[in-house]
């Protein structure tokens, strides 16, 4: 029987290899801030099994909110949210816009303020089960999805958001807070983002969006580098 997510991902990064080209590598999330910021894990009951969520302590991280399409600013957008924890390999993690309810997690919802609700759509296979992980902003203040706007507004109030994980659609449990901190100056241009090669230690990106996102994401790479797209079995 025919894997429908991997063939719609097929059939979907033959566009996105094409914007790839177009968008200096970025076919999708072409507009948005890359910020320092701060990675504070406080551990929490549902990572028994997972020892990278258990774990405390504080790194520092890369973070990027982003607009998914880049359509103009006076329209919503599929907002972003990326943190990478640099190492050898990196950890990356890809939260988009959605809801926080059992069903609206799963439901990619369309913004203009950047301190909205993340979920990662994705779900992780781990010996404590299928987990989903998401993220909110610990205030109402507003952020301008804009780069220019968005950026001005994280220098002034070093926005923070709670880092949650649930199994399936339960309830979620902070683990983490994420602090945000200024734009970074100087951006290595060949920064990507990338959830299915780079998850946190003991997670496996499972599902239909992970077999959906690794044909998407390897013709994005191959667009980027200026190669033909290969076919992922």
């Amino acid at each position: 029987m025919p894997d429908l997510p991997r063939t719609a991902g097929r059939v979907v990064g033959i566009p996105l290899g094409a914007l790839a080209r177009r968008r200096s590598g970025k076919p999708m999330h072409p507009r948005g801030v890359v910020v320092d910021g701060v990675l504070d894990r406080t551990g929490g009951p549902e990572a028994e099994g997972v020892p990278w969520l258990a774990e405390e302590g504080s790194r520092e991280v890369l973070v990027r909110l982003s607009r998914g399409a880049g359509l103009p600013a006076r329209l919503p957008d599929l907002l972003g949210l990326a943190v990478r924890l640099p190492g050898e390999p990196p950890v990356d993690l890809l939260l988009s816009g959605t809801g926080r309810g059992r069903l609206t997690r799963f439901l990619p919802a369309f913004r203009r303020d950047a301190a909205s609700t993340y979920s990662s759509l994705m779900g992780y296979r781990s010996d404590a089960g299928t987990l989903h992980l998401a993220a909110w902003p610990e205030s109402s203040v507003p952020l301008p999805s804009e780069p220019g706007p968005l950026a001005a507004a994280i220098t002034a109030g070093r926005p923070v958001f709670t880092l949650a994980v649930a199994r399936g659609g339960g309830a979620w449990h902070p683990f983490g807070r994420l602090r945000l901190l200024a734009p970074v100056a100087e951006l290595d241009p060949d920064l990507r983002f990338d959830a299915v090669r780079n998850p946190p230690p003991g997670l496996v990106p499972d599902g239909p969006m992970a077999r959906f996102r690794a044909p998407a994401y390897a013709a994005a790479r191959d667009g980027r580098e200026g190669e033909p797209t290969q076919r992922l079995s």
